[in-house]
């Protein structure tokens, strides 16, 4: 088999990247990753997991698990920040604009970061698993954003 065959395609190239990337996770209860592509460029990325400078849920224990907080429901109880927040704010701290890209990340956003990715000019989510927000579906189709599941390498 010649080596250009056994080149992943660019969606499983960028999801690998995602996957490898949630790794990075401090959350103890989901690790996700989220990589920001233009023109099939790397402009930022971002796993979830406390701000920089406060203790890590591994550290500190999981305040959502403590107040027993369903997965989806009141995202605000948490130390971390989201994967796709902090791709977004790694841009920004950078000065790249991410207007026009397309976003690898592992789960679907929630709707939190799914209206921060709205005014971030985020144009297409490529996602790996589904996230349990409906409000994230409906604002998504509203704003136009074309959102499709791409299955990684490593699920093949």
């Amino acid at each position: 088999m010649p080596v250009i065959d056994k080149r992943p395609s660019w969606d499983a190239y960028f999801m690998e990247i995602t996957i490898l990337v949630a790794k990075r996770s401090t959350c103890l209860r989901r690790a996700v990753g989220a990589v920001v592509v233009q023109n099939r460029r790397i402009l930022a990325t971002g796993y979830n997991g406390a701000p920089s400078g406060v203790m890590h849920c591994v550290e500190k224990g999981c305040l959502r698990e403590t107040m027993k907080v369903a997965s989806g429901e009141r995202h605000e109880l948490c130390r971390g920040i989201h994967a796709e927040q902090n791709a977004i704010i790694q841009a920004a701290y950078h000065g790249v604009s991410i207007r026009g890209s397309l976003l690898y990340c592992t789960n679907l956003p929630c709707s939190i970061c799914t209206k921060m990715l709205i005014n971030a000019g985020i144009k297409e989510i490529c996602y790996k698993e589904g996230y349990a927000d409906e409000l994230s579906l409906s604002l998504l189709d509203e704003a136009d954003i074309h959102l499709r599941q791409v299955v990684a390498i490593q699920d093949n």
